[in-house]
């Protein structure tokens, strides 16, 4: 796989296209434990603010908020699927969902850090946790 910072993607359907300069290639993929991230199951690597440029369709990105309302939660409004999200614990970064870009898939990864988003660090005040390794071990 090709770890250039500079990556296009887009949503499943096709409406939503865009550009992301990745703050540190693929060497900040994680996921979370937190609830709703327990629920999407996406790999997300980091993107600083203003590093998604849309080509087309930010038009259809619909938003979500839960819990503190801090983080924001983008979707496309046609197929539903999860494109990227700007962080509760660091405002100033997006995560990008991995699936969404072209040519990458979670299971390009064998191991991902698993954060623990039950006890987030804004809530308890304390460093982020690692709450374990998820591991993709392809068959024979």
């Amino acid at each position: 796989m090709n770890d250039a910072k500079i990556r296009t993607g887009g949503c499943h359907c096709g409406a939503v296209r865009f550009e992301v300069t990745l703050s540190d290639g693929f060497n900040s993929i994680r996921r979370c434990t937190c609830s709703f991230c327990r629920m999407r199951g996406a790999v997300v690597t980091m993107a600083e603010m203003g590093g998604i440029k849309f080509l087309q369709g930010e038009e259809a990105l619909t938003s979500y908020r839960f819990h503190t309302g801090t983080a924001q939660h983008f979707f496309c409004s046609r197929c539903g699927i999860y494109t990227h999200h700007q962080r509760r614990s660091d405002t100033s970064l997006y995560a990008v969902n991995v699936a969404c870009l072209d040519g990458v898939s979670p299971f390009d990864f064998a191991e991902v850090p698993v954060m623990d988003g039950i006890n987030h660090t804004n809530d308890t005040g304390k460093p982020t946790r690692r709450a374990g390794t998820l591991r993709f071990i392809p068959a024979d």
